[in-house]
């Protein structure tokens, strides 16, 4: 059996971080597990790519959630990276970080180390900020941000419009405010997607002391009493176990991580047992505490043919689109399809923004995940104007559908069964629709297709917020970071009671941040790092023991 000091499952954005900076030693081996293929199909690097992105059934795991009791019992879509890079080889490349507020609400719930003080040092490592570097952006990190290079016109009417409603303009959602619209910036570099695995493992692929494994999935930790000693896994068919002389580090995310854990006799003991799975170590939390950003859309008809859409006004401009991005890596090939932005108040009274805006040139459904979806996205012409509820109350689980663990996990996000995420919503639509509304749309604006100018009382908008609502990817929370009896993770990210497994990926988030979620997962695996390595030279932080401090 071949043995590496770290075994990482999991080649997302939290792994490719980790597999760069754990393997910077070369006195240590490291092995990097990913379920996926290589990220070499070209619609990776293509910005645009991400509509096949999301029609793939190869660079992506396709999931769906349970029916789900307050959106009229829809089985949500839940698309997640399969590849190199993870999500953020399939996302929209947004760059924000969230609220300075949510990493001190993390420090306050009992996880020194994670204040925004704290993390802010780390988020400047990892990036290099196209604009140059100040108090809050850093240069030379592997992460490419930058301006997007050719937006879409009625991107600059949105935000026309969103000064007319009332609200800021905000250059940077990063810098010393998050409050206000703007135009997004992006994990692009040269007008191409860069996403984590470009950033931090492909300059590094060569390196003696990595190994990557590709199409490689895990099925279960090994453990010998309460240590983590390897991993089994399924590659093209044949199975093997690779071991660990010092950690295995889970990477799979907020649905994957929980379910390998509980795979491996890790997790709430009577999910196992039901499941025909050993209990080797109770641990309750495993899988709890899901948190997701619901987001519903209010989409127009556009009348002029300057959307993303193709029609037969502008079919013979997209030969020069393409020619365009070959040629010189501009022009609408180049977008990230949400290129305005906004964190904004639903009431004033609300101390920080409590939901985003995600701007699109073009009228979106239903994530495109079909062809017929996709072609209503692509032809003809509209927009669309994204709103999600930051920071929901509600709160649901990841379980076991099966022992086998090429069976989808069990999602299960109970999304709404708090009534207070139903009102800020309610609230967003609204917003939304007042945006959209004023005059600066005036010569653009065509139907309002969602909710649809029939939709007007409260009742009706909250009828239609049940039939249409969707995630806009962003699940957290399954393996969260704390002391109380529901955390699975340290401030260190050493999973409680075994020894040489950490967790490392959006899951370990206490509770949700107030933005798009990629930038904070660089961080976090920039931070675990760090962890790993103090504990390598024997200057870890000594262990907590759960249940002794206070709970999110």
């Amino acid at each position: 059996m071949a043995t590496y000091d770290y075994i990482i499952v999991g080649g997302g954005s939290a792994g490719c971080v980790l597999a760069n900076r754990l393997s910077a030693d070369p006195a240590v081996s490291v092995c990097l597990l990913e379920a996926g293929p290589a990220d070499t199909h070209p619609c990776i690097r293509l910005p645009i790519g991400i509509v096949f992105m999301m029609l793939s059934k190869v660079l992506n795991w396709r999931y769906y959630t349970e029916p789900q009791a307050q959106l009229n019992q829809r089985r949500l879509y839940w698309p997640r990276g399969k590849t190199l890079g993870g999500s953020s080889s399939s996302n929209a490349m947004v760059y924000t970080r969230g609220h300075a507020h949510d990493y001190d609400h993390w420090a306050a719930l009992g996880n020194p180390g994670w204040s925004y003080a704290d993390v802010l040092p780390l988020f400047k490592r990892a990036e290099h900020h196209e604009r140059g570097g100040n108090d809050y952006h850093g240069v030379g990190g592997p992460l490419n941000v930058a301006d997007q290079r050719s937006p879409n016109l009625l991107s600059a009417v949105y935000l026309s419009a969103a000064v007319e409603a009332g609200h800021v303009r905000n250059g940077d959602f990063s810098g010393a405010s998050q409050e206000g619209v703007g135009l997004y910036q992006l994990t692009q570099k040269n007008g191409e997607r860069w996403s984590v695995a470009r950033a931090y493992l492909h300059p590094v692929r060569g390196r003696a002391n990595l190994t990557v494994l590709t199409g490689a999935r895990a099925g279960k930790v090994l453990l010998e009493g309460k240590r983590a000693c390897g991993v089994a896994y399924v590659q093209r068919g044949r199975r093997g176990d690779i071991g660990a002389r010092r950690e295995v580090i889970l990477c799979g995310g907020a649905i994957n991580s929980p379910q390998l854990l509980m795979l491996s006799g890790i997790g709430p003991r009577q999910e196992l047992l039901r499941h025909g799975i050993a209990p080797l170590h109770a641990l309750p939390g495993v899988g709890q505490n899901l948190q997701d950003h619901l987001d519903v859309l209010v989409v127009h008809r556009c009348v002029q043919p300057v959307s993303l859409g193709i029609s037969l006004r502008n079919v013979l401009a997209q030969g020069k689109h393409l020619l365009n991005y070959l040629l010189f890596r501009h022009g609408p090939l180049t977008t990230n399809g949400a290129e305005g932005g906004g964190f904004i108040k639903s009431d004033a009274a609300q101390p920080i923004p409590d939901l985003q805006l995600h701007f699109t040139p073009a009228h979106l459904d239903d994530h495109g995940r079909n062809l017929s979806r996709a072609a209503y996205t692509l032809f003809g012409h509209g927009y669309s104007l994204h709103v999600c509820d930051l920071r929901p109350k509600s709160r649901g689980h990841i379980g076991l559908s099966s022992a086998e663990p090429d069976a989808d996990a069990r999602i299960e996000p109970n999304y709404l069964s708090h009534p207070d995420d139903m009102e800020t919503l309610l609230r967003g639509v609204k917003a939304a629709r007042a945006i959209l509304g004023a005059r600066a749309f005036d010569r653009f604006r065509g139907e309002e297709l969602f909710p649809g100018a029939e939709a007007q009382s409260d009742a009706a908008l909250r009828a239609f917020i049940r039939a249409k609502a969707g995630t806009i990817y962003h699940p957290v929370g399954t393996c969260k970071m704390g002391h109380d009896a529901m955390a699975v993770v340290d401030a260190e990210l050493r999973v409680h009671g075994i020894d040489g497994l950490r967790v490392v990926d959006a899951s370990i988030m206490p509770t949700l941040i107030g933005g798009n979620t990629n930038a904070p997962t660089v961080m976090i695996a920039e931070k675990a790092a760090d962890l790993i390595a103090r504990a390598r030279t024997g200057e870890a932080a000594p262990r907590q023991t759960a249940g002794l401090s206070n709970s999110a």
